[in-house]
């Protein structure tokens, strides 16, 4: 189109019509910006009078610019214009073109509205096409729909006979056509199909069936095991266009497989009862390798490698005998024997050479990762009740050993006596051999068992006399020194028992120390000679004691006729009259401790440990001269026996007969004088044991006792 034609098509501006827009505040600034410039430029060319000449030339020059500006503003005036023009000319096509569409939507949508009531009226012819295709595809497939029932039928009765793989292949056939015959109706089940879930159910249940005998199987009908299998393997990799569940047969074989096998080991009716415990795990010790066994030699060879058997086969067998230990543990408490038995089978035959861990059991089995049988609160709750229930009838047993061997002893006859002469039970020994034997089985299982046995064993020990056979139950693992409570508590008793066997010597003893001492006593040693001869006679059957028994008893004899001399001596019945009489007192003393000291040496008791030095330090105070001296002896006679007090002092001072009452309260006086002395090493308490009477009236002072 040349610029002419545009012409005629574009609008035309009105002549004469000018654009001005509106009024720029920014042209007015600009204009006195420029005048303010173009009168500085004046003023400094025409400064001088001589450049006025060359006005004319400077005029001539700013017409020509200004000429040449308006000539460029008149191109770009005309170029905007022009741009102008043709945006309205395009604008006025752009109008016409929607106008055209809009007018063309309106006839599509007014056909649109004309072809939906067509398709209205339609529907019913589109419904009767539908359902012709329907009967067209019923009529095609009319022969097979109707030999569904008998095909169906074909298959249960296959399944019934065991024939895993053919029906299976007879009921993928129905599926298939079921699959068929549903996509042509649009989803429509038919009724002649409902049986085939049913069907698909029994099937299923069939494998099951068969993997849960997997090992019967496997001995007596393996091709039976491999169809059960082969059928679970091919349907896992079923498709199906239909909207079922997946029947996951695969899964329910590996499940049927664990559960068969714990059916045959575990179920409730193998579980021992009580006593039987025994037993039981006995048979399980043949039963489980023979099992693993069977399963890697026949099982195995009949399932996918991906089935894993013998490891399935492994930690099946463990979890079912873990669970079913559990179950035992929380029915009622075992007896000793089955604790015993069980807490052994867990630990040492389970994990042994002859079970899990055999060298014949494969690295497939994989029975590293297996949890232990027992936790540990379970061996610890075993361990507790076994030696309890064992500690129980070791001490029924040892009350009865006790009261039998107190009937022994008790006879007419005398006791029974080793080779040496020795008095001789058998009893001690036999309770230490019972109690190392339990110690000794205990190490069969497990070294904390052991030592609860070792700590039940001291425990029991308690019950009888020391012996050096007690270092036998002592292993080199024990600390040194974990007798020592049990070995104070046998001293404890072995003492009691010397008491009470003392008492009888005690009892022969008494009404010859009731005449001591006396006028008779301090002219004839008769008295002491009666003391030491039924002392001597009483102790003469002590030869039948061993070491260190029969030193005990020596010792408190020795210290049971000294206290019962001091206990005489206290009692005021003698009082001397004279400095002669004093004499013959300290002199008797000083016979009398040779003569016991004579007579527990020949006896066989040792110098150092016996107690008659206490009648010499009583004869230093009765031989005293000088009773002003008395305080010095008294305070000798505190160092050496911390534990006398002053009613001894003053019995003893009642003895000499010449002490006046200054005199006493000078020697008692140095008893209470500076602190308490200290016990000598060794030294046990004498004075504390003697009883004194009650002082008389005369003797009362304010410090005394009375007091």
């Amino acid at each position: 189109m040349d610029s002419a034609a545009r012409d005629k098509t574009q609008p035309v501006l009105p002549t004469g019509s000018s654009c001005p827009g509106p009024e720029w505040p920014e042209q007015e600034k600009a204009e006195q910006l420029a005048r303010g410039a173009a009168l500085k430029w004046a003023s400094g060319i025409f400064y001088r009078p001589e450049q006025l000449a060359r006005l004319g030339q400077y005029r001539s020059r700013e017409v020509q610019r200004t000429c040449s500006l308006e000539a460029r503003i008149k191109s770009v005036v005309q170029s905007y214009l022009e741009g102008v023009k043709t945006g309205v000319w395009q604008l006025a096509q752009a109008l016409e073109a929607v106008r055209g569409a809009h007018e063309a939507l309106g006839q599509a949508h007014g056909l649109l509205r004309d072809m939906a009531e067509a398709a209205q009226t339609l529907e019913p012819l589109r419904e009767q096409v539908v359902q012709h295709k329907q009967l067209q595809a019923l009529s095609q497939l009319l022969p097979r729909l109707r030999a569904v029932p008998a095909a169906v039928a074909h298959t249960q009765t296959l399944i019934d006979a065991q024939r895993l793989l053919e029906a299976y292949v007879s009921l993928r056939e129905l599926e298939q056509l079921q699959e068929e015959t549903c996509a042509p109706l649009g989803g429509l089940e038919l009724p002649v199909f409902e049986g085939l879930g049913p069907l698909a159910e029994a099937l299923g249940q069939a494998v099951e069936a068969a993997a849960g005998a997997a090992g019967q199987l496997a001995r007596k009908d393996p091709a039976l095991l491999v169809a059960a299998v082969r059928v679970a393997e091919v349907d896992a990799g079923r498709s199906t266009s239909l909207e079922q569940a997946p029947r996951d047969w695969r899964q329910r074989c590996l499940r049927a497989l664990q559960q068969g096998l714990e059916r045959v080991h575990f179920r409730t009716s193998l579980q021992p009862g009580p006593g039987a415990l025994a037993k039981w795990l006995e048979a399980l010790r043949v039963a489980l390798p023979a099992e693993l066994a069977m399963a890697e030699a026949l099982v195995a060879p009949c399932c996918p490698p991906h089935y894993k058997v013998v490891q399935l086969w492994a930690h099946t067998l463990h979890d079912g005998l873990r669970r079913c230990l559990q179950q035992l543990l929380e029915g009622p408490e075992l007896e000793e024997a089955d604790t015993f038995t069980l807490l052994h089978w867990a630990l040492h035959v389970y994990q042994g050479p002859e079970m899990m861990g055999s060298l014949e059991l494969g690295p497939e089995a994989d029975v590293s990762d297996l949890e232990p049988l027992l936790t540990l609160e379970n061996i610890e709750q075993l361990e507790a009740t076994f030696v309890a229930k064992v500690q129980a009838k070791v001490a029924q047993w040892l009350q009865k050993a006790l009261d039998g061997e107190v009937v022994e002893w008790g006879r007419e006859q005398e006791p029974d006596t080793d080779l040496s002469g020795f008095y001789h039970s058998p009893l001690p020994a036999i309770v230490l051999q019972i109690l190392e034997e339990n110690i000794r089985v205990t190490r069969m299982v497990s070294v904390s068992l052991q030592q609860r046995m070792h700590g039940m064993a001291l425990s029991e020990l308690s019950t009888f006399l020391r012996s050096s056979s007690v270092s036998v139950l002592q292993p080199e693992w024990v600390v040194p020194g974990v007798l020592a409570p049990v070995e104070a508590e046998l001293d404890k008793l072995q003492k009691r028992i010397c008491r009470l066997v003392l008492e009888a010597l005690l009892a022969e003893l008494q009404p010859l120390f009731a005449a001591l001492p006396s006028r008779r006593w301090l002219s004839s040693p008769e008295l002491l000679d009666d003391v030491c001869e039924r002392t001597a006679r009483f102790c003469q059957n002590f030869r039948h004691v061993r070491n260190p028994a029969v030193q005990l008893l020596l010792v408190e004899a020795e210290r049971t006729v000294v206290l019962q001399y001091l206990s005489a001596l206290m009692q005021g019945r003698l009082v001397c009259r004279g400095a002669d009489e004093r004499t013959q007192a300290a002199e008797r003393l000083q016979h009398d401790a040779a003569q016991l000291q004579e007579l527990f040496l020949g006896l066989g008791l040792e110098e150092s440990v016996q107690c008659v030095p206490v009648l010499l330090a009583l004869k230093e105070l009765l031989n005293l001269r000088d009773p002003t001296l008395l305080g010095l002896e008294v305070a000798g006679l505190r160092q050496q026996f911390p534990d006398v007090s002053e009613d001894h002092v003053s019995a003893l001072l009642d003895l000499r007969g010449d002490v006046s009452r200054e005199q006493r309260l000078a020697a008692l006086s140095s008893l209470r004088a500076g602190p308490q002395p200290s016990p000598p090493a060794g030294h046990r308490a004498l004075f504390s044991l003697v009883p004194t009477p009650a002082p008389s009236v005369a003797s009362c002072f304010p410090s005394g006792s009375c007091a």
